[in-house]
Protein backbone atom coordinates (compact mmCIF):
# COMPACT_ATOMS: atom_id res chain seq x y z
CA UNK A 1 0.00 0.00 0.00
CA UNK A 2 2.94 2.36 0.81
CA UNK A 3 4.79 1.74 -2.36
CA UNK A 4 1.26 2.12 -3.97
CA UNK A 5 0.89 5.68 -2.66
CA UNK A 6 4.19 6.62 -3.45
CA UNK A 7 3.85 5.94 -7.33
CA UNK A 8 0.72 7.71 -6.99
CA UNK A 9 2.13 10.57 -5.60
CA UNK A 10 5.20 10.90 -7.58
CA UNK A 11 2.64 10.85 -10.69
CA UNK A 12 0.40 13.48 -9.27
CA UNK A 13 4.05 15.64 -8.67
CA UNK A 14 4.67 15.22 -12.66
CA UNK A 15 1.07 15.88 -13.80
CA UNK A 16 1.28 19.20 -11.80
CA UNK A 17 3.60 20.58 -13.90
CA UNK A 18 2.46 23.51 -16.23
CA UNK A 19 1.08 22.42 -19.67
CA UNK A 20 3.75 24.58 -20.81
CA UNK A 21 6.53 22.53 -18.78
CA UNK A 22 5.21 19.67 -20.09
CA UNK A 23 5.27 20.60 -23.28
CA UNK A 24 8.73 21.99 -23.90
CA UNK A 25 10.22 18.22 -24.12
CA UNK A 26 8.41 17.43 -26.63
CA UNK A 27 8.84 20.84 -28.11
CA UNK A 28 12.55 20.47 -28.25
CA UNK A 29 12.45 17.16 -29.74
CA UNK A 30 10.23 18.90 -32.58
CA UNK A 31 12.76 21.51 -33.32
CA UNK A 32 15.63 18.95 -33.66
CA UNK A 33 13.76 17.17 -35.82
CA UNK A 34 12.50 19.71 -38.38
CA UNK A 35 16.36 20.95 -38.02
CA UNK A 36 17.28 17.78 -40.26
CA UNK A 37 18.96 18.46 -43.32
CA UNK A 38 17.18 17.71 -46.15
CA UNK A 39 17.76 15.11 -48.83
CA UNK A 40 18.66 16.82 -52.16
CA UNK A 41 17.03 15.06 -55.00
CA UNK A 42 17.59 17.55 -57.82
CA UNK A 43 18.66 15.72 -61.16
CA UNK A 44 22.04 17.62 -61.07
CA UNK A 45 22.79 16.51 -57.35
CA UNK A 46 22.30 13.10 -58.19
CA UNK A 47 24.31 13.39 -61.89
CA UNK A 48 27.63 14.94 -60.24
CA UNK A 49 27.04 12.44 -57.64
CA UNK A 50 27.34 9.57 -59.54
CA UNK A 51 30.12 11.06 -62.73
CA UNK A 52 32.41 12.16 -59.40
CA UNK A 53 31.84 8.15 -58.57
CA UNK A 54 33.39 7.50 -61.57
CA UNK A 55 35.96 9.76 -62.02
CA UNK A 56 37.47 8.99 -58.86
CA UNK A 57 37.82 5.48 -59.38
CA UNK A 58 39.57 6.53 -62.71
CA UNK A 59 41.94 9.17 -61.43
CA UNK A 60 42.76 7.36 -58.58
CA UNK A 61 44.59 4.25 -60.73
CA UNK A 62 47.42 6.08 -62.58
CA UNK A 63 48.09 3.14 -64.71
CA UNK A 64 44.54 3.34 -66.32
CA UNK A 65 45.82 6.57 -67.58
CA UNK A 66 48.78 5.85 -68.86
CA UNK A 67 47.62 2.58 -70.69
CA UNK A 68 44.92 4.91 -72.32
CA UNK A 69 47.41 7.55 -73.61
CA UNK A 70 50.35 4.82 -75.00
CA UNK A 71 48.31 3.99 -78.08
CA UNK A 72 47.86 7.37 -79.44
CA UNK A 73 51.60 8.15 -78.46
CA UNK A 74 52.78 5.42 -80.43
CA UNK A 75 50.61 6.40 -83.39
CA UNK A 76 51.88 10.39 -83.12
CA UNK A 77 55.64 9.25 -82.44
CA UNK A 78 55.81 5.69 -85.00
CA UNK A 79 53.45 5.79 -87.54
CA UNK A 80 53.07 9.95 -87.58
CA UNK A 81 56.90 10.59 -88.15
CA UNK A 82 57.37 7.89 -90.35
CA UNK A 83 54.94 8.11 -92.98
CA UNK A 84 56.68 11.68 -94.21
CA UNK A 85 54.64 12.51 -97.36
CA UNK A 86 57.15 15.24 -98.02
CA UNK A 87 60.17 13.01 -98.38
CA UNK A 88 57.80 11.22 -101.03
CA UNK A 89 58.17 14.42 -103.03
CA UNK A 90 61.26 15.21 -102.41
CA UNK A 91 62.32 12.15 -104.18
CA UNK A 92 60.23 12.57 -107.45
CA UNK A 93 62.65 16.23 -107.98
CA UNK A 94 60.25 18.86 -106.77
CA UNK A 95 60.68 22.18 -105.48
CA UNK A 96 60.16 23.33 -101.81
CA UNK A 97 57.72 25.88 -103.57
CA UNK A 98 55.75 22.76 -105.28
CA UNK A 99 56.00 20.33 -101.90
CA UNK A 100 54.37 22.67 -100.32
CA UNK A 101 51.92 23.02 -103.20
CA UNK A 102 51.40 19.58 -103.32
CA UNK A 103 50.85 19.27 -98.93
CA UNK A 104 48.56 22.08 -98.97
CA UNK A 105 46.09 20.67 -101.27
CA UNK A 106 46.22 17.41 -100.75
CA UNK A 107 46.44 17.58 -96.99
CA UNK A 108 45.37 21.12 -96.08
CA UNK A 109 48.63 21.87 -94.15
CA UNK A 110 52.39 21.17 -95.39
CA UNK A 111 53.09 19.38 -92.34
CA UNK A 112 51.62 15.49 -92.42
CA UNK A 113 52.62 14.92 -88.80
CA UNK A 114 49.83 18.12 -87.92
CA UNK A 115 47.65 16.91 -89.94
CA UNK A 116 47.58 13.47 -87.98
CA UNK A 117 47.75 15.13 -84.48
CA UNK A 118 44.47 17.08 -85.14
CA UNK A 119 43.21 13.11 -85.97
CA UNK A 120 44.49 11.29 -82.86
CA UNK A 121 42.12 13.88 -80.67
CA UNK A 122 39.44 12.35 -82.50
CA UNK A 123 41.44 8.93 -82.25
CA UNK A 124 41.59 9.04 -78.06
CA UNK A 125 38.00 10.02 -77.95
CA UNK A 126 36.61 7.57 -79.63
CA UNK A 127 38.40 4.61 -78.37
CA UNK A 128 37.53 5.99 -74.98
CA UNK A 129 33.61 6.85 -75.58
CA UNK A 130 33.66 3.04 -76.62
CA UNK A 131 34.48 1.68 -73.89
CA UNK A 132 32.89 4.22 -71.72
CA UNK A 133 29.70 1.53 -71.87
CA UNK A 134 31.51 -0.96 -70.30
CA UNK A 135 31.39 0.57 -67.08
CA UNK A 136 27.27 0.09 -67.11
CA UNK A 137 27.94 -3.66 -68.05
CA UNK A 138 29.98 -4.10 -65.02
CA UNK A 139 27.50 -2.24 -62.86
CA UNK A 140 24.73 -3.99 -63.70
CA UNK A 141 26.83 -6.93 -63.19
CA UNK A 142 28.03 -6.41 -59.64
CA UNK A 143 24.83 -5.05 -58.49
CA UNK A 144 25.74 -1.29 -58.48
CA UNK A 145 23.23 -0.30 -60.78
CA UNK A 146 20.49 -2.29 -58.94
CA UNK A 147 21.41 0.10 -55.77
CA UNK A 148 21.44 3.04 -58.00
CA UNK A 149 18.08 2.47 -59.30
CA UNK A 150 16.12 2.46 -55.77
CA UNK A 151 17.37 5.97 -55.38
CA UNK A 152 15.31 9.26 -56.27
CA UNK A 153 18.32 9.53 -59.04
CA UNK A 154 15.98 9.23 -62.46
CA UNK A 155 17.01 6.59 -65.05
CA UNK A 156 17.74 9.38 -67.31
CA UNK A 157 19.83 10.78 -65.04
CA UNK A 158 22.18 7.61 -64.36
CA UNK A 159 22.64 7.51 -68.07
CA UNK A 160 23.36 10.91 -68.20
CA UNK A 161 25.79 10.85 -65.17
CA UNK A 162 27.73 7.46 -67.41
CA UNK A 163 27.98 9.85 -70.63
CA UNK A 164 29.49 12.72 -68.75
CA UNK A 165 31.97 11.18 -67.09
CA UNK A 166 32.93 9.45 -70.25
CA UNK A 167 33.25 12.59 -72.16
CA UNK A 168 35.33 14.63 -69.44
CA UNK A 169 37.72 12.12 -69.28
CA UNK A 170 38.27 11.50 -73.04
CA UNK A 171 38.66 15.60 -72.87
CA UNK A 172 41.56 15.60 -70.14
CA UNK A 173 43.07 12.72 -72.50
CA UNK A 174 42.47 14.61 -76.00
CA UNK A 175 44.44 17.41 -73.79
CA UNK A 176 47.28 15.51 -73.11
CA UNK A 177 47.56 14.27 -76.81
CA UNK A 178 47.82 17.97 -78.13
CA UNK A 179 50.60 18.96 -75.36
CA UNK A 180 52.21 15.87 -76.53
CA UNK A 181 51.82 16.33 -80.17
CA UNK A 182 52.81 20.24 -80.37
CA UNK A 183 56.33 19.10 -78.17
CA UNK A 184 57.12 16.12 -80.93
CA UNK A 185 56.81 19.00 -83.76
CA UNK A 186 53.06 20.12 -83.89
CA UNK A 187 52.69 23.22 -85.79
CA UNK A 188 51.78 25.85 -83.29
CA UNK A 189 51.35 29.35 -85.16
CA UNK A 190 47.64 29.27 -85.74
CA UNK A 191 47.11 28.47 -82.62
CA UNK A 192 44.74 30.86 -79.88
CA UNK A 193 42.86 30.71 -77.04
CA UNK A 194 39.57 30.81 -78.79
CA UNK A 195 40.44 28.30 -81.52
CA UNK A 196 41.11 26.25 -78.28
CA UNK A 197 37.99 26.74 -76.90
CA UNK A 198 36.37 25.59 -80.39
CA UNK A 199 38.05 22.54 -80.97
CA UNK A 200 37.37 21.12 -77.20
CA UNK A 201 33.52 21.94 -77.78
CA UNK A 202 33.42 20.00 -80.94
CA UNK A 203 35.31 17.20 -79.45
CA UNK A 204 32.58 17.27 -76.33
CA UNK A 205 29.91 17.29 -78.65
CA UNK A 206 31.59 14.08 -80.42
CA UNK A 207 32.40 12.49 -77.27
CA UNK A 208 29.01 13.08 -75.95
CA UNK A 209 27.07 11.53 -79.03
CA UNK A 210 29.47 8.54 -79.67
CA UNK A 211 29.01 8.10 -75.05
CA UNK A 212 25.34 8.23 -75.51
CA UNK A 213 25.67 5.58 -78.58
CA UNK A 214 27.50 2.98 -76.61
CA UNK A 215 26.04 3.38 -73.49
CA UNK A 216 22.82 2.73 -75.16
CA UNK A 217 24.43 -0.16 -76.27
CA UNK A 218 25.02 -1.54 -72.89
CA UNK A 219 21.71 -0.48 -71.23
CA UNK A 220 20.51 -4.52 -71.95
CA UNK A 221 23.26 -6.11 -72.19
CA UNK A 222 25.33 -8.16 -69.11
CA UNK A 223 27.96 -10.09 -70.58
CA UNK A 224 30.98 -7.72 -70.95
CA UNK A 225 32.13 -10.11 -73.85
CA UNK A 226 29.13 -9.21 -76.01
CA UNK A 227 29.65 -5.43 -75.02
CA UNK A 228 33.19 -5.83 -76.35
CA UNK A 229 32.34 -7.14 -79.70
CA UNK A 230 29.99 -3.98 -80.53
CA UNK A 231 33.01 -1.86 -79.30
CA UNK A 232 35.59 -4.17 -81.75
CA UNK A 233 32.70 -4.08 -84.68
CA UNK A 234 32.12 -0.24 -84.45
CA UNK A 235 35.36 1.18 -83.15
CA UNK A 236 37.53 0.79 -86.44
CA UNK A 237 35.23 1.41 -89.11
CA UNK A 238 34.54 5.01 -87.58
CA UNK A 239 37.94 5.53 -87.51
CA UNK A 240 39.34 4.71 -91.09
CA UNK A 241 35.94 6.07 -92.74
CA UNK A 242 36.25 9.17 -91.42
CA UNK A 243 39.57 11.79 -92.08
CA UNK A 244 41.33 10.91 -89.04
CA UNK A 245 44.12 9.11 -90.76
CA UNK A 246 44.01 10.68 -94.42
CA UNK A 247 42.28 12.92 -96.01
CA UNK A 248 38.94 12.70 -97.97
CA UNK A 249 39.77 13.32 -101.51
CA UNK A 250 42.49 10.13 -101.87
CA UNK A 251 39.60 7.98 -101.04
CA UNK A 252 37.66 5.88 -102.84
CA UNK A 253 34.52 7.79 -104.40
CA UNK A 254 31.99 5.21 -102.60
CA UNK A 255 34.05 5.92 -98.98
CA UNK A 256 33.86 9.61 -99.03
CA UNK A 257 30.30 9.21 -99.44
CA UNK A 258 30.35 6.79 -95.85
CA UNK A 259 32.92 9.51 -94.54
CA UNK A 260 30.06 12.33 -95.26
CA UNK A 261 28.01 10.12 -92.56
CA UNK A 262 30.57 9.84 -89.75
CA UNK A 263 30.68 12.82 -87.17
CA UNK A 264 34.10 11.60 -86.41
CA UNK A 265 35.13 13.38 -89.97
CA UNK A 266 33.27 17.05 -88.89
CA UNK A 267 35.25 17.00 -85.21
CA UNK A 268 38.68 16.49 -86.94
CA UNK A 269 37.48 18.77 -89.68
CA UNK A 270 36.20 21.69 -86.95
CA UNK A 271 39.68 20.73 -85.36
CA UNK A 272 42.10 21.29 -88.26
CA UNK A 273 40.66 24.60 -89.48
CA UNK A 274 40.66 25.89 -85.59
CA UNK A 275 44.23 24.47 -85.05
CA UNK A 276 46.13 25.02 -87.79
CA UNK A 277 44.33 26.59 -89.91
CA UNK A 278 43.71 24.15 -92.66
CA UNK A 279 41.33 24.54 -95.55
CA UNK A 280 38.06 22.61 -94.43
CA UNK A 281 35.77 20.55 -96.48
CA UNK A 282 32.59 21.69 -94.55
CA UNK A 283 32.28 25.73 -92.87
CA UNK A 284 32.73 25.46 -89.12
CA UNK A 285 28.99 26.03 -89.36
CA UNK A 286 27.85 22.91 -90.70
CA UNK A 287 30.47 21.36 -88.69
CA UNK A 288 29.49 22.19 -85.13
CA UNK A 289 25.66 22.05 -86.80
CA UNK A 290 26.29 18.33 -87.50
CA UNK A 291 28.15 17.62 -84.31
CA UNK A 292 25.34 19.49 -82.45
CA UNK A 293 22.38 17.12 -83.65
CA UNK A 294 24.13 13.99 -83.84
CA UNK A 295 24.75 14.55 -79.79
CA UNK A 296 20.96 15.79 -78.47
CA UNK A 297 19.60 13.13 -81.16
CA UNK A 298 21.68 10.17 -79.60
CA UNK A 299 21.13 11.55 -76.02
CA UNK A 300 18.05 11.60 -75.95
CA UNK A 301 17.41 8.44 -77.42
CA UNK A 302 19.70 6.52 -74.68
CA UNK A 303 17.63 8.63 -72.14
CA UNK A 304 14.21 6.80 -73.63
CA UNK A 305 15.89 3.68 -74.01
CA UNK A 306 17.10 4.18 -69.99
CA UNK A 307 13.39 4.46 -68.88
CA UNK A 308 11.97 0.99 -70.86
CA UNK A 309 15.30 -1.35 -70.42
CA UNK A 310 16.26 -0.17 -66.98
CA UNK A 311 13.93 -1.74 -64.77
CA UNK A 312 14.44 -1.71 -60.88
Amino acid sequence: MEKTTRTATTEETVLKGSPQEIAEPIVGKEQTFRAAPKMDKSPLHGMWALTQRDLRKWYKNPILLMMSLIQPIIWLGLFGKALNFAAFITGSGASQAQINQIMLSTFGTTSYFSFLVCGMLAFVILFNSAFGGMSVVFDKRFGFMDKALTTPVSRGTIVMAKVLQVTIRSLILAAIILVVGAALGMETSHITALGLLGTFGAMFLMSFGLSSLFVMLALRSSDWQTQMAVINLLNLPLLFASNALFPVKIMPSWLQTVVKFNPVSYANDAARQLLIGATGANSLLIDFGVLIVFAVVFASVSIVLSWRLLSK
